[in-house]
């Protein structure tokens, strides 16, 4: 079966080369493509866009320039009228019945907004605008600026309904003396249509900021920043544009969007006025994208033309496949009869793996056999000891510190109880009720349980501890056996020294650390102190459970078990657990 194979390996590794090539003269292709259509894209928008800012400034100038003349014709009409015989006479007889008519007339010659007639007392006599005459215009600025001189005065004035009043207003005398005054008022109004119909938003500002000419009407009487706060250039532009309709724009609903605008400012010789103009960029990305548009296209036929080229390659190569193919359902037989004799093997495993599983029980079954024997070897001890001490009191005829010791054997009775009980639980886990115990005095009622091997070797022992209690979340009895382990452990590896010392240590932070340092040889194997039967005690002495069952029940407290030697010798092991306090809102 090998030898069918052979030719096959060479065409799949020259077809697998061919194919990276193919790829990577792919990616060059589309990389190049995208190079070119973002530099075209960069250079046709300076270029369009330099062009839009060209006609942009052109109109402005324009814009300016019509302000300018339309002013200037308006600013001599006063001047005129003030002289005008009719007009005059008028006022110092009082006869105005023909006066409106005559201002009607006049007004259709200049192109005047309205003409109004005022007398000394500042009441209309005679307007372009009949409704008005009769009013009152005493207190008006262009009333009391004409009587203060005998020039035409301009005056700007903010309407009701937000436009602005342009007006030129001239004293009228007669034999030197004021008859009247002249109002002349000027259509402003009539550029901003013409101006909505570009693509741009277009206002005049006077010398003080204020926006008294707008193709957008909100923002009359703001200031430029208030102005733009309120409609932004790109929506008062497309509001422009919809306002004018479709015939300014051969393509209706051009694109705006973000900075699609040029601001262009120019300074209106009058009074200090100025023009601004919003210019949208519609037609340059509309230029732009046309180009772009026939680049990609090239590209595309270029790709399509490429794809062709590889399409009858591809056809040429189906023969090989099917070759290759063949060959593959050979190697597929022969793959399954390997997963058959795969699943025979594993189903052995299986059975080997269940008798594990047996042995293994059989050796937990031992280790807690000897744990137990471990564990009640120091209660034993100790109730030696004190049925000793009991019946040296009895014969001294001091019972009731006799019962103090059967007392005494009494707890530790129920202690064997409870080691017995633990221990089940070493081999199977069951449900433990934890409760809060205070270190401090778990430490303590372990001291007392060991007191008399600590008398016995004359030990002396050193307590650090805060003086409030340190409250963890555990099972008492359990944490008073660790304890007890890790004294008696203590004490075995100080027995060959003549002086012993014993410290004991309790500090609280983000954890309760418990700390028991001893003087002894130290710790010869860190990697294997807990595991089980591990030990360097003599046989008889120990059977290496003791650390092992400490660090499971740590370990079941939520916490773990540590040792290493201590840098002036000795053995250093330290019990880490979680706050009473942390351990609550965890369960929680």
């Amino acid at each position: 079966m090998n030898q069918p194979s052979g030719p096959i390996v060479a065409p799949r590794s020259s077809t697998g080369r061919r194919a990276w090539i193919l790829r990577g003269v792919m990616v060059l292709f589309l990389a190049i493509a995208g190079g070119v259509v973002w530099v075209s894209n960069i250079w046709l928008t300076e270029r369009f866009t330099e062009s839009t800012r060209n006609r942009a400034e052109l109109r402005l100038a324009l814009y300016s320039g019509s302000i300018i003349s339309e002013l200037q014709r308006n600013s001599v009409v006063p001047l005129l009228l003030s002289r005008d015989p009719t007009l005059t006479r008028a006022l110092a007889i009082g006869d105005f019945s023909r006066t409106s008519q005559q201002l009607i007339s006049y007004r259709e010659e200049i192109g005047a907004a309205s003409l109004t007639l005022l007398d000394r007392e500042g009441r209309v006599v005679a307007a372009t605008d009949r409704p008005q005459i009769g009013e009152l215009h005493r207190n008006e600025p262009y009333f009391v600026q004409a009587l203060r001189t005998n020039d035409t005065v301009f005056t700007t004035s903010e309407l009701e309904t937000g436009a602005f009043e342009f007006t030129f207003a001239r004293r009228i005398e007669a034999d030197n003396q004021l008859v009247g005054v002249i109002l002349v008022k000027v259509d402003l109004g009539r550029l901003e249509d013409r101006w909505r119909g570009t693509s741009e938003a277009v206002f005049v500002a006077n010398s003080e900021g204020t926006i008294i000419l707008s193709t957008e009407p909100r923002w009359r009487g703001l200031e430029e920043e208030g102005a733009m706060a309120v409609q932004s250039p790109p929506s008062a532009i497309q509001r422009v544009i919809e306002a004018t309709g479709d015939w300014a724009f051969t393509t209706p609903g051009p694109f705006f969007s973000g900075n699609s605008t040029l601001r262009l400012e120019s300074r209106i010789p009058f009074r200090g006025w100025k023009l601004v103009s919003f210019t949208a960029f519609a037609s340059v990305r509309e230029r732009v994208n046309g180009v772009l548009a026939l680049e990609i296209m090239g590209f595309a036929l270029l790709l399509a033309g490429a794809f062709y080229v590889l399409s009858r390659r591809a056809r040429m190569q189906t023969v090989i496949f099917q070759r290759e193919s063949a060959e593959l359902r050979r190697l597929n037989n022969r793959l399954q009869r390997e997963i058959a004799e795969r699943q025979r093997v594993e189903k052995t495993l299986e059975e080997a793996e269940a008798s594990l599983a047996q042995s293994s029980k059989l050796a937990a079954m031992g280790e807690m056999s000897a744990a137990v024997s471990h564990e009640l070897n120091q209660p034993l001890a100790a109730m030696k000891t004190y049925l000793a001490g009991a019946r040296l009191l009895l014969q001294r005829r001091r019972p009731e510190e006799a019962l103090s010791s059967f007392q005494r054997i009494d707890d530790l009775l129920d202690r064997m109880n409870a080691i017995t009980r633990q221990l089940k639980s070493y081999a199977r886990k069951g449900a433990e009720a934890f409760a809060p115990v205070d270190l401090r005095d778990s430490l303590a009622a372990s001291l007392t349980m060991m007191e008399p091997q600590l008398r016995q070797m004359t030990v002396e022992i050193t307590q650090t501890m805060p003086r409030e209690p340190v409250m963890v979340l555990a099972d008492r009895l359990r944490l008073e056996q660790v304890i007890i382990n890790l004294l008696r452990n203590a004490l075995d590896a100080m027995k060959g020294e003549a002086h012993r010392e014993l410290d004991l240590i309790i500090a609280e932070g983000d954890e309760v650390v418990l700390t028991v340092r001893d003087n002894g040889r130290g710790i010869d194997d860190l990697d294997a102190l807990f595991e089980p039967f591990y030990t360097t005690k003599k046989p008889g002495d120990g059977v290496g459970l003791g650390l092992a069952i400490s660090s499971g029940i740590v370990k079941d407290l939520g916490g773990r078990l540590t040792a290493r030697n201590g840098e002036d010798g000795g053995a250093v092991f330290e019990v880490r657990l979680p706050r009473a306090d942390q351990s609550q809102a965890a369960a929680q």
